[in-house]
């Protein structure tokens, strides 16, 4: 008898959720209820993990890096708290599409009997738990990239950033659910259903790259890896406050990872880091970079990390609006506070015209224009972050504006849809959000672009961007 494809999906959720040690499955008396939306504080508060877990998944990367190499800590109980942490991230959000739990652990007791017996790690990650984006294939795991016809086929070989993290020490012990083809700003596909935001379950957290932003803001991984063709690093790490970084084509290796769109190379997908700090991004980057990774991938651009100092005073371009489509009111908050802060830090800050963005969004097709914002990088290539801008969505502040224009047919379009405007140029009352009290206290996250292989600047840049705001770093 022919299975149908609620069938397989079923089975699948079904073995994922059979991948979970009893003793990490949530108990009933404390699980928290579909009616209690930011779910963040769970581990903290439920008593469900111990003291020691709390403090391994809540430590950040130098911290696992320099406790793990001086033997103070464990790589087995690090990579078991994080994994714990990840299967209750899990259950609260639907957050993954695969566990390496039995690997991961075992691998975790190798590099703890390798530094025992030899004084040293294997590399520069050793130890280090880091999860991944679903598109990522790791030897005898599916990739189904929400694709039903793609459960029960696993993997054969690694994709190569995989290689380069193995080598460089890196535990991985979870994939993180995607939307179908990796092409939708939030996650949810037939075979695994939809993940929601931990920080309100109403929410989205974001797509393509939405499972990893689910389970970073939870704690359940302090490094995870994405992938970006639109804005599915950046939208993700907006959703939920988190850090990422949008690199340019060639710095980072993309060679064996599975796609949606095969074959499609106009404009190239992208992997990059997400995590809770800068400095973890960079960490990520620093590292992949100087592993020499061309060497495993042709396309990889033969470019070593290059520390750059931007001064501490910068000349900032602001782009208010593409143009197209006017942003939401607690990201024009956002943006003004940004810049008002800044002029005050004494840096330098030009309007920017934003003249090609209408050139760029026709060369994007259908609705894909609707990701403009982001998927204008794509097709320029640069280097963009995406990072918390230290203000939190607010109901009565960004309820209602009066004399917003639509600027464009686009927009018109876009607003009609969110019943603000049937046609454009035309003005309403109601300029705010379809219901702002249904984001209020979420975190409003920013983007600072540079140009094609400027990384380091970026980050650089981003830095004392976040030193003018206020907004930590580290």
């Amino acid at each position: 008898m022919t299975r149908t494809w609620q069938d397989i999906a079923k089975a699948k959720q079904a073995a994922l959720s059979d991948s979970i040690p009893p003793e990490w499955r949530i108990p009933t008396d404390i699980m928290p209820p579909d009616s209690q939306l930011d779910v963040t504080s769970f581990p903290r508060d439920s008593g469900f993990f111990t003291k020691d877990e709390l403090k391994y998944t809540t430590a950040k990367i130098p911290e696992i890096l320099q406790q793990i190499h001086s033997k103070a800590w464990k790589a087995v109980d690090v990579a078991q708290a994080f994994s714990k942490r990840a299967a209750v991230c899990h259950q609260l959000t639907n957050c993954l599409s695969e566990t390496l739990f039995p690997e991961a652990l075992e691998r975790a007791k190798f590099l703890d009997d390798h530094l025992q017996k030899t004084g040293n790690p294997i590399g520069p990650l050793h130890g280090l738990p880091v999860s991944l984006k679903d598109n990522f294939n790791i030897i005898g795991k599916d990739s189904t990239l929400g694709f039903v016809s793609w459960v029960g086929v696993p993997a054969t070989y690694n994709t190569v950033l995989v290689d380069v993290l193995l080598k460089a020490g890196a535990l991985l012990y979870v994939k993180t659910n995607v939307p179908t083809a990796m092409m939708i700003a939030e996650s949810v596909n037939n075979t695994f259903g939809r993940t929601v935001n931990p920080l309100n379950r109403k929410l989205t957290s974001g797509g393509s790259s939405g499972g990893e932003s689910a389970l970073i803001a939870f704690g359940g991984s302090v490094l995870g890896v994405g992938t970006d063709i639109g804005g599915s690093l950046r939208i993700p790490a907006a959703c939920t406050g988190i850090f990422t970084l949008r690199p340019s084509f060639g710095r980072f290796p993309t060679a064996n990872a599975k796609s949606g769109l095969a074959g499609q190379e106009a404009v190239n997908s992208v992997n990059g880091p997400m995590a809770r700090t800068l400095d973890d991004i960079e960490f990520f980057a620093k590292n992949v970079v100087n592993s020499e990774p061309w060497k495993l991938d042709p396309k990889c651009l033969p470019i070593s990390w290059r520390p750059v100092d931007v001064g501490r005073k910068l000349r900032l371009g602001v782009i208010w609006n593409d143009g197209i489509v006017v942003p939401t009111p607690p990201v024009r908050r956002a943006l003004k506070h940004a810049v008002e802060k800044l002029q005050e830090a004494g840096h330098e800050i030009v309007d920017w015209e934003p003249e090609l963005h209408q050139e760029a969004m026709d060369l994007l097709h259908g609705k894909f224009k609707h990701v403009g914002y982001t998927g204008v990088f794509n097709i320029l290539d640069y280097s963009a972050v995406s990072f918390p801008s230290g203000i939190y969505a607010d109901s009565e502040l960004d309820e209602a504006e009066t004399g917003i224009k639509t600027l464009s047919q686009m927009d018109a379009q876009i607003q009609a849809e969110c019943e603000y405007f049937s046609q454009a140029g035309s003005e309403k009352a109601n300029a705010g959000l379809d219901n702002a009290g249904a984001v209020h206290g979420m975190p409003v996250s920013l983007q600072l672009v540079a140009s094609r292989l400027e990384e380091e600047k970026a980050l650089a840049m981003t830095r004392v961007v976040l030193e003018g705001l206020g907004v930590a770093v580290i």
